[in-house]
């Protein structure tokens, strides 16, 4: 056990640009160990927002109409996560939304988990969340929509059922996870 506090991450986006396909954070929710709600807000757009990705997100203008200024959401997770293990799916997407960095020693990533990978014999595959949490633990989630309560609570889940062995690897300094990629490296301190 690493002795730090541990907080759950994760991010839904909405699309700017040409055709939406650049992320831009639309919510950003934060969970402690038991799963419980620590922040949990939708956060107004800092760009013309070309996409709602309602499909997979649910989300449309509505959603924003009373939603925090990006700065503000900013500042309360950077206090957040400050000095504390960082678990979720993906967090290389979550940062990079939020315009944070986070020291790689301090993140648990699900989604990089070589254990993960290997016991479901795709050593070199980036798996689903959806499909991580059913193949792992039988559980199903994102039945209609992405929540990232839901999607914080599964990474934490599949953290905590790994949690011990994980840390045993990162105190003896035998980091367990891939790399996340190239291009998301601004996001590790």
């Amino acid at each position: 056990m690493s002795g730090k506090e541990i907080i759950g991450l994760s991010t839904i986006h909405v699309g700017c640009g040409v055709g939406g396909t650049m992320a831009m954070l639309g919510r950003v929710s934060l969970i402690d160990k038991r799963g419980q709600v620590l922040y949990d807000a939708f956060v107004k757009p800092t760009s013309t927002v070309s996409s709602y990705r309602t499909a997979t997100t649910g989300l449309d203008a509505s959603y924003f109409v009373d939603a925090l200024p990006f700065q503000e959401v900013q500042v309360a997770v950077a206090a957040w996560l400050n000095d504390r293990l960082v678990v979720g799916y993906q967090l290389w997407l979550d940062f990079q939304v939020l315009g944070l960095s986070h020291p790689a020693y301090e993140t648990r990533d699900v989604a990089l988990y070589l254990p993960f990978r290997n016991a479901l014999n795709r050593p070199n595959d980036l798996i689903g969340l959806g499909s991580l949490i059913w193949l792992l633990m039988r559980r199903k989630i994102q039945a209609e929509y992405q929540d990232p309560l839901e999607n914080a609570r599964a990474a934490l889940d599949l953290y905590r059922s790994e949690e011990e062995q994980w840390e045993r690897y990162a105190k003896v300094g035998q980091w367990p996870c891939a790399l996340p990629p190239p291009q998301f490296s601004r996001c590790y301190t």
